[in-house]
């Protein structure tokens, strides 16, 4: 008896569901780019690709004298700082709402299971506050904060610290929520406030996550910052502003060279932290 030795040939039985999928999925996309007038073909014209390549020539090298270095480090060290401060304000609001909106540290749900509508009030008050400073974005705040207080950085840093607040907020909740909740009960139970049954209830099991999303905002921060610095908030922005508008490609260049740099040591201290809590 001859038996082939070839694997029987099986055909894939959700293959009609994913090439609908597919279908379906380009159906949708297709309009959207075309309302969006985006155009691949642009990327290739001659015209196009010929000042890309005259732009980016000019990146190398990167510009090193001894005075544009020093407005570098001056630049970026008020970049990092602008980030630093505004997440810093946006945690003093964050960590209060994040204490009225999570439902795991309410007191008075204790023992019915039901919030009083006094409570419940509030709480929603809060939640679509949150919900209001997140929706904006830091460089819409930063346009109007420009246009109210004036070119600097302080507009940057109540940017940053508005927009952060809700999203630190919202996402501080759901960290909370998703987490185990006998300590928590256990201490609101037996007479502890909210702050205590955080303190001691939810942040030990919850630390790591939170800490490691608090220096990723930090990091998404100092982008932030790079970018208001484009509408007069201040900082390494607005010198790359500058730099690109005097097609100086060494400049930018030294500033993309220090932006990744930035990048790389958040990642590594937020890396580090989370070893070091678990």
């Amino acid at each position: 008896m001859n038996q082939s030795s070839k694997p029987a040939h099986h055909a894939d039985p959700a293959w009609r569901g994913r090439v609908t999928w597919a279908a379906l999925a380009l159906i949708v996309l297709w309009p959207m780019l075309q309302v969006s007038e985006f155009h691949p073909s642009i990327l290739f014209d001659w015209q196009s690709l010929s000042a890309t390549g005259r732009f980016l020539f000019d990146f190398v090298p990167p510009a090193h004298s001894p005075e544009f270095l020093r407005m570098l480090l001056r630049e970026t060290w008020q970049t990092v700082a602008i980030a630093t401060a505004g997440l810093t304000l946006a945690l003093l609001g964050a960590i209060p709402a994040t204490l009225l909106v999570t439902d795991r540290l309410s007191i008075s749900m204790l023992g019915t299971g039901r919030m009083r509508i006094t409570s419940s009030l509030l709480r929603q008050g809060v939640r679509y506050t949150l919900v209001l400073l997140r929706s904006v974005p830091e460089l819409v705040w930063a346009l109007l904060l420009v246009r109210i207080i004036g070119l600097g950085p302080t507009a940057g840093v109540l940017a940053i610290a508005l927009t952060y607040c809700g999203m630190l907020g919202k996402v501080y909740a759901e960290i909370l929520e998703s987490s185990e909740a006998h300590a928590c009960d256990a201490l609101l139970a037996n007479g502890s406030s909210r702050l205590g049954a955080l303190l001691y209830g939810a942040l030990p099991e919850a630390a790591s996550e939170l800490v490691s999303y608090t220096v990723y905002r930090w990091e998404c921060a100092i982008r932030g910052s790079v970018v208001m610095g484009f509408v007069g908030a201040g900082g390494l922005g607005q010198r790359m502003d500058e730099s690109m508008k005097m097609l100086s490609g060494g400049e930018v260049c030294s500033m993309l060279l220090v932006f990744v740099l930035l990048v790389a040591c958040a990642d590594a201290v937020s890396k580090m932290l989370r070893k070091r809590l678990g």
